[in-house]
């Protein structure tokens, strides 16, 4: 397997998922071991949850998974980019294209970003 630096962040590595195609940064999120290794065996993208405290296969429930199409590593083993096929579109738990669709203008912030679907359809509940 391929080796990352899981004991610099307590067992963690943050991932940026990356659209292969458009380049849009589509959100942050952590690995474990478990789910690296579950990551590079399927295809798919796996993650650690921290409010959860489990392994998650991006798009089990809402059907929005992440194909591997490109995956690097930093400098130092402890972040990576996992250029992705975002399939069906959303990659953010509130149904947005991506989890980064806050934009600061002024003091404030706006909402500058594509919902995809409603969350309370999907997980039967508000998110």
């Amino acid at each position: 397997m391929i080796e990352l630096d899981f004991d610099k962040q307590g067992g963690l590595v943050p991932v940026i998922a990356q659209d292969a195609d458009s380049g849009e940064v589509l959100m942050l999120a952590y690995i474990n071991e478990e789910s690296w290794r579950l990551t590079l065996q399927t295809g798919i993208v796996h993650y650690w949850s921290r409010s959860r405290k489990e392994v998650w296969k991006k798009g089990e429930t809402s059907g929005n998974i992440q194909e591997v199409r490109e995956i690097r590593i930093d400098c130092d083993s402890d972040a990576v980019l996992i250029k992705v096929n975002q399939i069906g579109g959303a990659a953010c738990h509130t149904g947005y294209r991506s989890c980064f669709f806050n934009l600061i203008r002024g003091r404030g912030v706006v909402e500058d970003g594509v919902r995809v679907f409603d969350p309370s359809q999907v997980y039967g509940e508000s998110k």
